[in-house]
């Protein structure tokens, strides 16, 4: 999981399906990102730096629980 991505979202009002949008990806797509089973390219993580205007390496950060 990427709570600092998943938290940025909620902070910004978003619905996963709106940041799927807004990055022309799938909605499961982008939930993979979110939960940390998929990577995305750099592309896709500069966009969602522009979007919540958080650095990306903190928005890719996992949850250190799911990642032991």
């Amino acid at each position: 999981m990427r709570p600092n991505l998943k938290q940025a979202r909620l902070d910004k009002g978003m619905t996963q399906q709106q940041v799927a949008d807004h990055l022309g990806i799938s909605l499961n797509y982008y939930q993979r990102i979110e939960y940390g089973t998929r990577t995305g390219d750099f592309q896709l993580w500069d966009d969602l730096e522009d979007l919540f205007s958080i650095h990306q390496r903190v928005l890719r950060q996992l949850d250190q629980e799911a990642s032991q």
